[in-house]
């Protein structure tokens, strides 16, 4: 792989992941709640959840999905139904006084899921990544090199957003902000699930 190919690849996963998704979604609303203290573990779960959906889908999960209409469609439910569970507990969390932490584990666990489970993030690497794979040289160090470049960027992303959310939940002390927060968040957190259920086999 060239390295203007490659400059290209991190240019064009750059600017897909800097746009709130999901993933991003859940690292705000769980940083501004939890503070620095669930920051690398969310960074961590971001990160392996990135690494398991891209490497799967190279190694061929992603043509088995797109041919099964049964496999993508649980795929698709179960991330659907845990963003909209999530969406819910993050509208009805409570506003009065300091918010409870969330245990690290917990935390890592929760951005595992929603990255690794987002079937549209693993539709986009089946339609993406091959763009930048060159046929006439090995496979693997090039598969290797894009797994570990896409990684390190959506790990980089989202702990510059759980970062400035972890900024704002210090300035953030009364009820009527954290509530319009935690709403916005959670109704955006369903919507995602809601938009997830909704997708064609081929989005």
């Amino acid at each position: 792989m060239s390295i203007e190919v490659w400059l290209a690849f991190v240019a064009a996963a750059t600017a897909m992941l800097v746009i709130p998704g999901p993933t991003i979604l859940l690292v705000l609303g769980q940083s501004l709640g939890g503070g620095r203290r669930s920051t690398l573990p969310l960074v961590a779960g971001v990160a392996a959840g990135d690494f398991l959906a891209m490497s799967l889908s190279l190694a061929g999960l992603g043509a088995l999905l797109a041919a099964s209409a049964t496999a993508y469609t649980v795929l698709k439910w179960c991330g659907a139904a845990y963003l909209i569970w999530l969406g819910i507990r993050m509208w009805r969390a409570p506003v009065e006084g300091a918010p409870a932490p969330l245990p690290p584990r917990r935390a890592g666990l929760q951005a595992f899921l929603v990255t690794a489970t987002n079937p549209k993030g693993i539709a986009f690497f089946v339609a993406f990544v091959p763009q930048f794979l060159d046929a006439t040289r090995p496979f693997l160090p090039q598969a290797v090199l894009l797994v570990i470049t896409f990684v390190t960027l959506g790990a980089t992303n989202a702990l510059c957003y759980a970062l400035l959310a972890g900024r704002l939940s210090g300035a953030i002390r009364r009820p009527g902000p954290r509530r319009v927060l935690n709403r916005t968040g959670g109704s955006l957190l369903i919507g995602a699930g809601l938009a997830t259920a909704l997708l064609g086999r081929r989005a």
